[in-house]
Parts: structure tokens; C-alpha cells; sequence
């Protein structure tokens, strides 16, 4: 934590944090960020951390194209270079969190530019990668943890407050993408419609249908595994849908999460289940007499999980992790919607009348039927169709082309594709297990390794 980050004595100081990430619309940008699982090829089996096939060692070999380490004791826990970085999750998965970039040209570069990196590194160690949601065959207990600090403390507050949070740490995999708003209106419109039709996303990338080695039942149980992982910073934020929402009742909302930790003198301080609110006022048990600084304030909204995520941007973090050629599509349906004006407001006028019985339904029921669930009389594959035209709409009003003339629409292809042949990837991969797998989750990491 920097010793000049400002310290925070009063509540408005948060929601000016919250309202200077407005942006002008020439200078909105898309981040976009997933994970994968790596596994040794002798015998598919997860990552620990140290080792010649470690974790460990697969980030000291991306030094190689430029990266630069960062450190956690004597441990190199991330990777930094021109914005980017590379990070670990709690079990080991490999995480890009990619540059601020124009276009999505950019960031579909930067894609495969990291995936060709980490397969040139993975090839020398003897280990791959695959993008799925959820772990498809280890248990939890066969899973390495990392050595970072903040995670152990998540994982023993996680016990406390839900069955599925170890899981959600050690066995999911995400792609999401991060993207600007103007103003307040701007902000509550995106978060809206974002809530709302984050359960299209999680059906069009529902890409999770196995657990330890059997299939589970659903087709995104990562997407299922966040409905009991801790109900006090997970789920729709019914809040939202509001007349009063604003940036405001946001700030109110994250004081009211409990704390996970502080970082001071370069350790991460156990404060799980304490109270910001008693921070705020220099009353945090342990701590009495000392007030926040900003630093912990962002550090504290990353501790917050729901569908859509506020910080100084807005994360969309309904997908599942998945194919090499499949990730693109995420900023691509997003982008689509939100950068537009015209398509954000047709999807505004498509969900606004949505009770929260609407909400509460569609994140329940599209882990289990995806693209097949009923909603109002159609299926959600229908509707998919047609947020994907207001998408497709919105990227072809961007008309930025890329070095062949090609503009920005081709990158939704793929969920057309999806959407009209009705079968999600879950749905694939279960039809590979069924048929010529023969029941052997193995074939599924040679299968779809990057």
C-alpha cells in the first residue's frame, strides 16, 4: 500500500472515489480478463505452485517476453508489463488482466498474443492449459494453493459464510471485461442492464457441466457455485433497479459488506466479518485510532462479489472461462451494448420492466438450462438472439476497422453461432463425454487444451 494514498475521514470521500472514474466517452476503454487451469500433461493433474512445473516457475519463464515480477516474500505471485498483468488465483488458476485498450482489435490481439506466450513457456515445462468455468475432474482437496496472503484469509472467513466458496476460490475460471462510464445516469443504465442481462452471458459461455469427473447437473455451476458463497457481497443487487440508486447507495451497500483484510507494512492483516463503517470512524477493533486510506477503500470493493461489479470502472462477470477463440466474444458482446448509445438504449427499454422475481429467476435457473430456460413466454436463447443483434448494431456503429477493412462485428460470431445451433459449450463437451470420450474427463484436457 502507498504511504501517500489519502486517508478517508468521512463517507462522501468514498463516493467522490466512485465519481471520479467517470470518463469521457472519447476515452472509454475495454479491459478485458480471464483465467485458465494449468495441468502437467504426464497425468493432467493441477499445478502446484513450486517445482520445475509449477506455477512458480511458469511465471519466472514468461520474464522472458518482458514481464516484470512482482513479489510477496520471496515468492513471485504476479507479472507486470505496458499496463498488463498476469496474477494467480487462489488455486493456482492463471489469470491476464489486460491493458486499457481503444478497440477490439486491441484486446483480442493482446489475447492471443498472452495465450501464445504461456503456451511457449507451458510447452518447455511439460504442462497446458485449458479454458473451462469449473475444474472439470480434481477435488477440492487435490487442488495446490498459492502463497499469497489475502487468500488465506478469504479461504478461512469463506467456511463461515457459505458451502461453495472454497470452490468458487480453488476451482472456478471467468472471463470478464471491464468498461468505462461518463457520469452517474450513464453508470446506473450500464449496471442495469448489465445485472439484468448477465444471465445471457452466463448461458451463451455456460461452459462448466462436470464436476469432480462426473457431469453435475448443471451447465454453468460456476455461475451456480456464487449463489452460496457468501449472500453479503454476491448476487443481482436488487438495489440497483431503484429510482433511488446511485453512487451513493453503492457506497452504502459496500460498508455494509464485512471487511476481509488491510494490507500495512506489506502484510495482509486478518480483519474478516469487521466493520468499514467502524474503520471509518477509527473504531475497527484492533485498530482503534486509526482512519482508512483510499488504498484500502479499492482494496475493499475488490472483496466484493457480485454479478456486476462498481469500481472506478464496471466489471461484467457473468462467463465462464473458455476456448482459445471463444474469449474475444465476451468484450464483443459487452462492448456491443454499452459503447452505444442506441443499443444501450434498446436493451434498457428490453429489461426495464423485469421485476426482481424476473432477476431472482434467470440467475437461478440459466446455471441448469442455459440458452433452454423459459423467461415470459420465450426461451432465453430467443432473447439471446436478439441482445446479440443490439450488440452487433452497436459494434457496427463503432465502424473501426482493423488492418484488413474488417470492423468489429466478426467477434460476435462465434455467439451466433451458438445461438443458432442452440448447444451451449457445456452441451458439447457433455455430448463428447456421452459419445466418444466414453465417460473418460481426461480426454477433455487434451481436448480442449490451448
Amino acid at each position: 500500500m502507498s504511504g501517500t494514498s489519502p486517508v478517508v475521514t468521512e463517507k462522501r470521500q468514498l463516493v467522490e472515489y466512485l465519481i471520479d472514474g467517470g470518463t469521457p466517452r472519447k476515452d472509454w476503454r475495454i479491459g478485458t480478463e480471464h483465467e485458465k487451469f494449468g495441468f502437467r500433461l504426464e497425468d493432467v493433474s493441477p499445478l502446484p505452485y513450486g517445482g520445475p512445473h509449477g506455477i512458480g516457475a511458469m511465471l519466472d519463464g514468461m520474464r522472458r517476453f518482458g514481464w516484470q515480477p512482482v513479489y510477496e516474500g520471496d515468492n513471485i505471485i504476479a507479472l507486470t508489463m505496458e499496463g498488463q498483468s498476469v496474477s494467480l488465483e487462489p488455486g493456482g488458476q492463471f489469470e491476464l488482466s489486460g491493458a486499457p485498450l481503444a478497440t477490439l482489435h486491441e484486446t483480442c490481439a493482446e489475447v492471443h498474443t498472452h495465450l501464445a506466450q504461456v503456451k511457449h513457456v507451458a510447452d518447455d515445462l511439460g504442462v497446458a492449459f485449458v479454458g473451462v468455468g469449473f475444474q472439470p475432474k480434481w477435488r477440492r482437496e487435490d487442488i495446490h494453493i498459492m502463497p499469497k496472503g489475502r487468500y488465506d484469509i478469504m479461504r478461512a472467513y469463506m467456511l463461515k459464510v457459505g458451502n461453495l466458496g472454497l470452490d468458487m476460490m480453488l476451482r472456478s475460471a471467468t472471463v470478464q471485461v471491464n468498461l468505462d462510464f461518463r457520469d452517474e445516469p450513464d453508470m446506473v443504465k450500464k449496471m442495469r442492464v448489465g445485472l439484468a442481462l448477465q444471465p445471457i452471458a452466463t448461458a451463451l459461455f455456460a461452459n462448466s457441466p462436470f464436476t469432480d469427473g462426473k457431469p453435475n447437473g448443471f451447465l454453468s455451476y460456476r455461475s451456480h457455485i456464487w449463489t452460496d458463497t457468501d449472500p453479503d457481497r454476491t448476487g443481482i443487487l436488487p438495489f440497483v433497479f431503484e429510482d433511488s440508486f446511485g453512487f451513493e447507495s453503492y457506497v452504502d451497500h459496500a460498508l455494509n459488506v464485512p471487511m476481509y483484510f488491510i494490507y500495512r507494512d506489506g502484510v495482509y492483516q486478518d480483519v474478516s466479518g469487521l466493520s468499514f463503517r467502524d474503520f471509518l470512524d477509527g473504531k475497527l477493533p484492533g485498530f482503534e485510532g486509526e482512519r482508512p486510506t483510499l488504498d484500502d477503500w479499492e482494496n475493499h470493493l475488490t472483496t466484493l462479489f457480485p454479478e456486476v461489479r462498481l469500481k472506478r470502472y464496471i466489471e461484467m462477470r457473468g462467463a465462464d472461462s473458455g476456448p482459445w477463440d471463444s474469449i474475444c466474444g465476451l468484450p464483443a458482446f459487452w462492448v456491443g451494448l454499452m459503447y452505444a448509445s442506441d443499443s444501450l438504449d434498446g436493451a434498457y427499454d428490453m429489461i426495464k420492466d423485469w421485476t426482481h422475481e424476473d432477476h431472482e429467476y434467470l440467475r437461478r435457473e440459466v446455471p441448469k438450462t442455459a440458452l433452454a430456460t423459459e423467461f415470459h413466454g420465450r426461451t432465453v436463447g430467443e432473447l439471446a438472439r436478439d441482445v446479440l443483434a443490439l450488440s452487433r448494431a452497436g459494434l457496427a456503429s463503432r465502424a473501426i476497422l482493423d488492418s484488413k477493412g474488417n470492423d468489429e462485428t466478426h467477434y460476435i460470431d462465434p455467439l451466433d453461432a451458438i445461438v443458432e445451433s442452440g448447444q451451449t459449450p457445456a452441451e458439447g463437451l457433455l455430448e463428447a463425454y456421452h459419445g466418444y470420450w466414453n465417460g473418460d474427463i481426461d480426454a477433455l484436457f487434451t481436448d480442449c487444451m490451448y
